[in-house]
């Protein structure tokens, strides 16, 4: 069982930054490929990133590319969204997943563990 917890959620102003980070209980984290999602007050959860195992390969949302920036550090079994130019839409709860596919995937019965998820609130 791998255990994912979410940290650096808050309230910030549009315009604003925040970092999340992810670190997993997985022995072997360089088998899964990580992803973040997020679900916004009445929405459906949504895909907003993914990095592959190495680092090397990542895929966005539109609705995010050029504004947030996936990462991992494989010595901390950590994942990182740097999330620059926040909106009031970006609001929600964000959550990491691992997915041992070893491709890009934003369906989210394609990953197999997640965390409990962390508040990000912007305000306008």
């Amino acid at each position: 069982q791998v255990q994912l917890v979410e940290s650096g959620g808050g309230l910030v102003q549009a315009g604003g930054s925040l970092r999340l980070a992810c670190l997993s209980s997985a022995r072997t984290f360089t088998r899964y490929g990580m992803g973040w999602f997020r679900q916004g007050p009445g929405q459906e959860r949504e895909f907003v990133a993914w990095i592959s195992w190495s680092g090397g390969n990542t895929d966005y949302v539109d609705s995010v590319k050029g504004r947030f920036t996936i990462s991992r550090d494989n010595a901390k079994n950590t994942v990182y969204l740097q999330m620059n130019s926040l909106k009031p839409e970006d609001t929600g709860v964000y959550y990491c997943a691992a997915t041992n596919r070893p491709y890009a995937t934003d369906s989210g019965i394609e990953y197999d563990y997640w965390g409990q998820g962390t508040q990000v609130t912007v305000s306008s």
